[in-house]
């Protein structure tokens, strides 16, 4: 039986992929794990592995189309099947077939309640608690309304008692918002952005668009708070001179490395960190994967160390090398951008004193940091000297935590890069 070969989902956020080369043709034998083709996201290039065995039937997209998640690419089946019902073709007359027998019932709908029709009569109001939104209308006469997104308590019903029918919205969709519609949304819109002479346009790429819709959806419906403080990282760095000397070049540890290690050992202390809101309760991971934001070309991603509590100072520093080296080739995986369970961005080697970030959803906090410089410091004996100091913001999600709790966070984080052999037991 012929069976579809479908978009797949190359990570949580994705909900369009581009389609590149097809390395298999219509004719074609197929058995389960071939690759069929290439795929790409704003974030991965994967192979689209078959599902099914028997021949390559048919292909719907070509290299370069946009194609939502969940879509049909193609169909695998037995030679010669019958799969004219199957095709973008006849998928088309069956939806239209669909739309007809749902439209039909309209005026079989206006006429068969007619005692309730009659009541609705006598309260000359198509307005009523007893009907979905609180407005009378049709079923096609919603799904109109929906697909428009036309406001139905704006419609004048010409049903029976009011009710609202497709024609009434469609009127409604002709002749336009009323004018004081027009002036009120005039005043609230952002005022039109255009390209003058002297600038130019820049199409948004898929990974640009995915950044722009997720940190939009974080910073306006996840209530953020900021706690900063200050960490001594002389110590770290030495322990840091002392580990590398006697690693390979592949192993060698990073700043970055022993910050991941820090967030990871202090939020063992702090569960409601390691978290995520949803709705109503609260997830407390019992994983500890740390995820590393990473700057490539276009744009920025996530790779996610995972067990990161539990992992050694020198696999940390190996697994994202490796990962982040995927990632600035394009090869990164959907492995590697799954599962964070807290997310550190670090700025550090732009010479940024102090910066805050967005919360990376679904994860409840992301830490912030800046770069380690030397500056004066007054010794606790009261002496000027000189010391190495960075700077650190969490930003909270404050339905999951709050202000004292992540102040405590921390000090936990600042107390192991300031006595760092802690973080090798």
């Amino acid at each position: 039986m012929a069976e579809y070969i479908k978009m797949p989902t190359l990570g949580f956020d994705m909900e369009e992929g581009t389609m590149g080369n097809w390395l298999k043709e219509v004719g074609d034998t197929v058995n389960k794990g071939d690759v069929l083709a290439e795929i790409e996201s704003d974030k991965v290039t994967q192979e689209l592995q078959a599902r099914a065995e028997g021949v390559l039937l048919a292909m719907f997209v070509k290299p370069g189309d946009n194609i939502p998640v969940g879509a049909n690419l193609g169909v695998i089946g037995e030679e010669g099947e019958d799969i004219s019902s199957m095709t973008p073709d006849g998928e088309e007359e069956k939806e239209e077939g669909r739309g007809k027998k749902e439209e039909a019932p309209e005026d079989e709908v206006e006429e068969k309640p007619a005692k309730k029709e009659e009541k609705a009569e006598e309260d000359d109001s198509a307005v009523s608690d007893e009907y979905p939104d609180g407005v009378k209308a049709t079923p096609v006469a919603r799904r109109v309304a929906e697909e428009h997104e036309v406001d139905l308590a704006q419609v004048s019903g010409s049903g029976p008692g009011g009710r609202i029918r497709k024609a009434d919205v469609e009127a409604y969709l002709e002749a336009g918002p009323a004018e004081e519609e027009v002036e009120e949304a005039e005043e609230t819109k952002e005022a039109p952005v255009k390209a003058t002479p002297e600038a130019e346009e820049v199409a948004l790429t898929s990974m640009r668009r995915t950044i722009a819709r997720r940190m939009t959806e974080s910073k306006t419906t996840v209530p953020h708070f900021y706690v900063t403080t200050e960490v001594a990282m002389d110590e770290a760095l030495a322990l840091r001179k002392q580990i590398n000397a006697r690693l390979d070049d592949e192993e060698k540890v990073t700043v970055n490395d022993l910050i991941v290690k820090a967030a990871a050992l202090a939020l063992r202390q702090f569960p409601s960190i390691n978290a995520a809101f949803a709705g109503d309760k609260i997830i407390r991971h019992k994983q500890i994967n740390v995820g590393t934001a990473v700057a490539i070309e276009g744009g920025l991603l996530t790779v996610v160390q995972r067990d990161t509590d539990k992992a050694t100072l020198s696999t940390i520093a190996r697994d994202n090398k490796e990962m982040i080296g995927r990632a600035r080739d394009g090869k990164i995986t959907r492995e590697d951008m799954d599962g964070s369970t807290f997310t550190v961005s670090n700025l550090g080697a732009f010479d940024v004193d102090h910066f805050i970030a967005i919360i990376n959803p679904p994860d409840a906090a992301i830490l912030a940091v800046g770069s380690a410089k030397k500056v004066p410091i007054v010794t606790e004996e009261g002496e000027l000297a000189i010391g190495t100091r960075m700077k650190v913001t969490i930003s909270a999600d404050h339905r999951v935590t709050d202000g004292a709790e992540a102040a405590q966070f921390l000090q936990a984080f600042k107390g192991l890069l300031e006595e760092p052999l802690r973080l090798l037991i």
